[in-house]
Parts: C-alpha cells; structure tokens; sequence
C-alpha cells in the first residue's frame, strides 16, 4: 500500500534521528500500541516487544487477566517493571507497553533512556473498540454487567483521568483526532495503522 512505500522513505530520515535508541509507545489500552509498533519496527528494521507478552512468559500465565486473577495487579505491575528494566538496556526495539505502565514512576526512568510516543485515542472510540471485541482480554474492565459501550467508556473515563498526567511525560503526543481531521474523517476507527505510523514518524 503505499502509505508502507511513504513509511520506508521516511524511515530512511529518522534512523539516523534515532541513533539505535529504542521507542516506546504508551496510551490506553486498545489504542493500537501493538498494531502500530508492529509496522514501525518492520520499516524501520527494529525488532517489535509488547511489555504485557513478556510479563506473561516470564511468569508462566497465558495472560494478564489471569495474572490478576491469580495473583494481584500489584504482582504484574512489579514484573512490568523487571521487564521495561530490562528491554532499557537493550537497543533498536520498539515496545509497546501496557496502559498502565506508566504510573510507575521507575518505568519512566528506563523508558527516559529512549524515545516515550503516545498515542492519544479519544476514548469515545476507544469504548466502541472495546465494545465490539469484548472485555475478557482486558482485566481492568471485566467486572460489571451492562451495556457493554457504556461500561467500557465509564472505566475507561476513570482510568484516563489517573492516567492523564503521566501519559503527558511522553516525548510526543499523537493524536489520533488531529490525524483524522486532517484527512477528512471525523471517526479516528477508520484510520489504517500504516496511516498512525507514518505520523509517529513525523515525531522522530
């Protein structure tokens, strides 16, 4: 498609930009962290982590609703940790990292050592996203009955406000309604993650 031929000849100017470092890309869940950081790190010749996979290996649970289940979210919280320490010391990757990692403030000393993007999603889309998938992969949200919109935007909304302030620590902001309206669309779901990481590059 040749938004990737457009991505590949920006990759060609941010490399140098990047001098090895690694990315993180932070925001809520379901903000497209994993999809997005998939196609930077083929462009740019990176290797691609999502933090949330690596917790569940290195603790034996096939995934974090269960990890809090188990155990507590204070549990996955600390092996996040061990994990972002971890991927700190390393070079050339791109991590996506889970919604809550940065709350910590550790995590954002070994995230300091690359380049921190967020990508902001207007929660309204965020919630219908939610919604059409369900919630059983999403610890957070897997408690109340109810309208499953209406529920995920609540606990979603609740989450946001503890979260803000740090999301704001990232080195740059995305925003995926900016993106949008740019191109003509009012509704952010319709964009493609080639088109969200060409703009990510537009940060580098």
């Amino acid at each position: 498609d040749n938004a990737m031929v457009f991505a590949f000849q920006k990759a060609e100017d941010v490399l140098p930009y990047l001098n090895d470092r690694c990315v993180y890309l932070v925001g809520m869940m379901g903000s497209g962290k994993t999809t997005v950081g998939k196609i930077i790190a083929e462009v740019l010749g990176y290797s691609f982590f999502d933090s949330d996979k690596l917790v569940e290996q290195s603790v034996g649970i096939p995934s974090v609703a269960e990890i809090f289940q188990v155990h507590s979210e204070a549990f996955f919280r600390d092996n996040e940790s061990e994990v972002l320490r971890d991927l700190s010391s390393m070079h050339r990757l791109i991590v996506a990292t889970g919604g809550g990692a940065v709350i910590r403030p550790i995590n954002w000393s070994y995230m300091r050592k690359g380049l921190t993007i967020w990508l902001d999603v207007p929660l309204d889309a965020l919630a219908r996203r939610i919604a059409a998938v369900g919630t059983a992969s999403r610890p957070l949200l897997h408690q109340e009955s109810g309208d499953p919109y209406a529920k995920a935007y609540a606990k979603l909304t609740a989450l946001f406000e503890q979260r803000m302030d740090s999301y704001a620590n990232a080195d740059a902001r995305v925003s995926l309604e900016n993106i949008a309206l740019k191109q003509g669309h009012n509704d952010v779901n319709v964009l493609t993650p080639s088109a969200i990481a060409i703009e990510v590059f537009e940060y580098f």
